[in-house]
Order: structure tokens, then C-alpha cells, then sequence
């Protein structure tokens, strides 16, 4: 979805509108396009999402070289953390609380949906009413994103912490606590960084976000080694 909203922003920039209007309706576009091929017909939601979103992405890029503006692509691409806006920064607080809030009073039935759809359906939860809900705030929370990590590298600010949440814990509340600090750790870990190794901060978080989850996937593979007896542990006595 990160990919898709560009042609959203080429187009918002034509028109005169903020540049995050056109973002968030291009990604809501996607979200429903996403849900509605795959209820409507025998493509699969992977095949759905490679497609639609694909195809949004290339759209674009058709449109930046076709119609002339002073947009420079690599901040549209990877950010610009340091040129970030107070009104970007209200924007994103207002975005994340409310996003943040939905999930807390809805946290029992998306956790049902995420993990078991069929059981949910069975206790006569509307499937529907939650997934394109997942997707609204999945676009809203890539918008906000923009301005800090790209197009490209927010994908790794979405999927990276819950990733190495994934790996480990075993309960979806510890999930959620790990997934925010190592969020939290490796945003200040990777801005530190980049200023210390002269180097752009958006991929230097990014960077820090694939360390912290080979660390995860470390620490996974040797508790898997020491539960199954392949490393033994030396008793005390």
C-alpha cells in the first residue's frame, strides 16, 4: 500500500490539494479494490494485492514522468525525517491516537478475525466490517508515514516490529509490547546512527529495524536448540 498512494500524490499536487489527501484516498482505493476482486471473483487476496497495488505504483510512476512538477522523487521515495512539519507531527499524533484507540475498544474481535475468521463468523461477528476497517487504518497509518520513511521504507516501520514481536512471544498482548519497543528502540538507535555515520535516517532506521529482527530470529532458533536438546545448558551443580 506504501507503493500504491503515489499516484494519489502526483495527483493531489495537479489539483492544488495537500499531498496526503490524495495519499490516504489512492490507499483507501487500494484497501477496497483489494477486498472487493477477491469477494467477487475466484482471484485469491494475495493475487488481489500483487495486482492492484502493482499496477497503483506503476501508475505513479507513468504520471511523474508525464506531468511536469517540482517534486523531487527521492523524498517522495525515502522521506525526509529531518524536513518533518509540526503539522505533520499534529497529524500524525491525531492519526495514531485515533487508530490506536479503535483497536483498544475492538481489540477481542480483531484479534478473533486475525487468528481464526471461520470461529468468528460462527459467533455471528461481521467479518466485513473488520477487514475494510484493518485496511482504513492501514492507510491512515501509511499516510502519516510518508513524510518520515517514504514510500518504500514505511513498509518496514509497518511489518518489521510486529515480525519480531511474532518470533518472541507467544501471547498477542506481550506481541503488542515487544512490537512497540523495538519500534521505539530502533527509531532513536537508527536516528543516533545516522548521524554519527553521515547517512540518511529513514534507511538507517530501516536497517535497524532488519537487525533487531535478526536478533529475534537468533534468539528464536536457540531457544527451538535448547528445547529440543540440541544445545544443552551446564546444570550448577
Amino acid at each position: 500500500m506504501s507503493h500504491a498512494v503515489l499516484p494519489g500524490i502526483i495527483g493531489a499536487y495537479v489539483l492544488g490539494i495537500p499531498m496526503i489527501v490524495g495519499a490516504f484516498v489512492t490507499g483507501l482505493a487500494c484497501a477496497i479494490l483489494s477486498g472487493v476482486i477477491p469477494d467477487h471473483s475466484r482471484i485469491k487476496y494475495d493475487t488481489a494485492i500483487g495486482v492492484v497495488f502493482s499496477g497503483f505504483f506503476a501508475l505513479g510512476l507513468v504520471l511523474y514522468v508525464q506531468v511536469p512538477t517540482t517534486l523531487h522523487l527521492d523524498h517522495i521515495l525515502y522521506g525526509d525525517l529531518l524536513g518533518v512539519a509540526q503539522s505533520d507531527i499534529l497529524l500524525a499524533i491525531g492519526v495514531c491516537s485515533s487508530v490506536f484507540i479503535i483497536l483498544f475498544i475492538k481489540n477481542k474481535d480483531l484479534s478473533m478475525y486475525c487468528f481464526d475468521p471461520i470461529q468468528t463468523q460462527a459467533l455471528g461477528i461481521s467479518l466485513k466490517p473488520l477487514h475494510y476497517g484493518l485496511l482504513i487504518a492501514l492507510s491512515l497509518l501509511t499516510v502519516v508515514t510518508l513524510s518520515v520513511a517514504g514510500l518504500i521504507l514505511s513498509i518496514g516501520l509497518l511489518i518489521t516490529p510486529g515480525a519480531i514481536a511474532f518470533l518472541l512471544a507467544r501471547r498477542f498482548g506481550q506481541m503488542q509490547v515487544i512490537a512497540i519497543c523495538s519500534t521505539l528502540v530502533s527509531n532513536i538507535g537508527g536516528l543516533y546512527a545516522s548521524f554519527f555515520l553521515n547517512t540518511a535516517p529513514a534507511p538507517t532506521i530501516t536497517m535497524a529495524l532488519a537487525i533487531c529482527f535478526s536478533a529475534a530470529l537468533l534468539v528464536r532458533r536457540l531457544r527451538q536448540s535448547v528445547r529440543f536438546g540440541i544445545i544443552k545448558i551446564p546444570s550448577q551443580n
